[in-house]
């Protein structure tokens, strides 16, 4: 396990599916997991980056949620403390949402944030 400083993250079940889903479609190793990023970007400062990755990093957070295997690296875990991770799928389009205590504010588009 790790010695990163513990965070809370959720990923809700949807989300967790459509994750693994994409692993096992894609033949990707038993230990691979999700990276969840926060990086600079989008129109209000920092956006969200979600990759899946074969094995964790030295110092990442490992979080397991859902029967997923989640990683998440020290400076990111500043930012994603108490996010929702969601996976939504409607006549307007499917994806993956993030809910965020955190921000102080967002972009029309929801895609980056302001903290």
């Amino acid at each position: 396990m790790s010695t990163a400083t513990a965070i809370n993250l959720s990923v809700t079940e949807a989300a967790a599916a459509e994750v693994k889903k994409f692993i096992a479609n894609e033949g990707i190793s038993e230990g691979a997991g999700l990276r969840v990023r926060v990086v600079p970007g989008g129109c209000s400062g920092f956006s969200y980056s979600l990759n899946i990755e074969e094995e964790s990093q030295t110092g990442d957070n490992i979080i397991e949620v859902n029967g997923l295997r989640v990683f998440v690296d020290p400076l990111s875990g500043q930012y994603l403390n108490g996010v929702e991770i969601d996976y939504v799928n409607s006549v307007m389009g499917s994806g993956f949402t993030f809910s965020n205590p955190n921000a102080t504010g967002s972009c029309g588009c929801g895609s980056s944030f302001s903290v």
